[in-house]
């Protein structure tokens, strides 16, 4: 341990919070953050609602000051932490969080909501969580927690090393996200181009104009999660397999076995998967022979009248007008029929080869920055844990800083250049 540090627990230093007495609160309306009102993004308070007396929920109860800190005790996992700002002084938060509010002469504010994003913490609430299908820890859990605390000068010096790494991390991470919905953004352009202008002698087609095949799959046994069906060697495609792919389905999560496969149907490889329940209008190309329920569409196209791909990429086109076809019962969905009638634009097969090659140009390019871009943000979040590690444990100091993640910080901001 560090000459001048002491482990003291969270509550050692933290003074003792205050809940609201709404039976003498007259008529006095509150900003009320509730479990989803902090932003797992971004860390901050995003939304809240205005309570009084006689419209708080029953867990409108703990009161927050500026410089408060906040943690969701439910669902410790997702993270959910922020530092009350001034707005917020004096206002309502959920029972479900736990308030911390800093002793001025023992600890930081934002050395306790920096302290919260450690791994070590978040192992910590892993390890005491209870319930499991509403998982929580209690404040006290929280409070017992234990940190290395170092003199005020020398949390000051952290906190100031923290801010920026973390601005920089957040700058950077901004520029990743920019340029991958360029990408996604010049695609979608190109698509949109193509299908809307489109040239001489496109002509309007069902998709059962160039189906050798169109309709549903299969899975006629009932209830459909029987274990009996499930475990072997035929691929079995849910519509979050469609959702997920990036045009071919390559990957999935379930397989049937001969007495799956009996009361369902065998897809080839290249038939085109739409989805018409839950994910309605996503659409993949299988890479496999597989089979799927009856909340997804199966295509085969007829070569001789349209490409496999050209068909795919008219569906994406046409993805926000089905989607809201199926708009405005309880769970959106849509039906065979709805397809069986919609007209799609066909040109030529050499017109749809010239279309397929270019726009699958644009996606794969896409879906390599898309690949590169994800890669960088998951080393940006590792360098967050690094940075929190190492100022928690002693590690770094402002000279130490200067000579190590200063360097490789402005490396990675100026990523928007490369």
């Amino acid at each position: 341990m560090k000459k001048g540090w002491e482990i003291k627990t969270l509550n050692s230093v933290c003074d003792k919070t205050s809940n609201i007495k709404w039976q003498k609160s007259d008529d006095a309306s509150y900003k009320y953050i509730d479990l989803s009102s902090v932003s797992r993004e971004s860390l901050k308070i995003t939304e809240t609602t205005q309570i009084n007396s006689l419209n708080a929920p029953s867990r409108a109860k703990k009161i927050v000051n500026e410089g408060d800190v906040i943690f969701a005790t439910t669902r410790p996992t997702l993270k959910r932490v922020t530092l009350i700002p001034k707005e917020y002084d004096g206002q309502i938060c959920s029972t479900g969080y736990t308030v911390l509010r800093a002793k001025s002469n023992k600890i930081l504010p934002e050395l306790i909501y920096y302290c919260l994003q450690t791994e070590s913490f978040m192992e910590r609430m892993e390890t005491l969580q209870r319930g499991a299908s509403y998982p929580a820890v209690t404040d006290m859990d929280v409070k017992k927690t234990q940190i290395l605390l170092p003199p005020l000068p020398e949390q000051q010096q952290i906190v100031n090393i923290l801010d920026q790494a973390f601005a920089a991390i957040d700058k950077a991470k901004a520029n990743i996200e920019r340029n991958l919905q360029n990408a996604k953004e010049l695609f979608q352009s190109e698509l949109n181009r193509v299908f809307s202008q489109r040239g001489e002698g496109w002509k309007e087609k069902t998709l059962m104009d160039v189906a050798l095949e169109f309709g549903r799959g299969k899975s006629k046994h009932r209830p459909r999660n029987d274990a009996k069906l499930y475990g072997g060697k035929y691929p079995f495609v849910q519509t979050g397999d469609v959702r997920n792919a990036n045009k071919h389905i390559r990957s999935y999560t379930q397989t049937y076995n001969e007495v799956g496969l009996a009361q369902s149907k065998l897809w080839s490889k290249g038939t085109i998967c739409i989805t018409i329940a839950a994910n309605i209008a996503e659409t993949a190309i299988l890479d496999f022979d597989g089979c799927f329920p009856d909340s997804i569409i199966g295509l085969q196209v007829n070569p001789d009248k349209a490409i496999t791909e050209f068909a795919y990429y008219a569906l994406q086109f046409l993805k926000a007008k089905l989607q809201a076809l199926g708009k405005g019962s309880a769970q959106d969905n849509i039906n065979l029929g709805t397809f069986q009638s919609q007209y799609f634009p066909f040109p030529n097969i050499e017109t749809q080869q010239d279309v397929v090659k270019k726009l699958d140009g644009l996606l794969n390019l896409s879906i390599t920055l898309e690949e590169k871009y994800c890669n960088k943000i998951e080393q940006l979040d590792e360098l967050k844990k690094s940075i929190l590690q190492k100022a928690f444990t002693g590690e770094i100091t402002a000279s130490e800083y200067k000579l190590t993640d200063t360097e490789e910080l402005d490396m990675v901001a100026e990523e928007k250049d490369n």
